[in-house]
């Protein structure tokens, strides 16, 4: 499976972006696709996860609901949409997927075999 990551940029405080998430390679049936980030210094982190079949979301508690996880099967895209951006929301976002995640290991980076190349997230005050 290979996954292109886009829609990154630079935005101000409050400002809304849309990431994409291209798959190509193979059908991603019973796929567990996910959104991490990973900021200067910091670990990379789980941001949303999303069941390819039926379409079931899990988010990171940070959130409180300001980000949303999607897709499009005939697309084969997974989309994430960001509202009210901060500047703690800097970093480079990637997208990950894999044929099987338990759910307790969804929030790890270790459980996904596929990674996108990363896009860009920069929040300014």
């Amino acid at each position: 499976v290979q996954l292109q990551a886009s829609g990154g940029g630079l935005v101000q405080v409050g400002a809304s972006l849309r990431l994409s998430c291209a798959a190509s390679g193979r059908t991603l049936n019973n796929y567990k696709m996910a959104w991490f980030r990973q900021a200067p210094g910091k670990e990379r982190e789980f941001v949303a996860g999303i069941r390819w079949n039926g379409g079931l979301t899990t988010y990171a508690d940070f959130l409180k609901g300001r980000f949303t996880i999607s897709r499009d099967t005939t697309k084969n895209t997974v989309y994430l949409q960001m509202n009210s951006l901060k500047p703690e929301d800097t970093a480079v976002y990637y997208c990950a997927a894999s044929p099987q995640v338990i759910a307790s290991q969804l929030g790890v980076p270790s459980s996904y075999a596929y990674w996108g190349q990363g896009t860009q997230v920069t929040v300014s005050s």
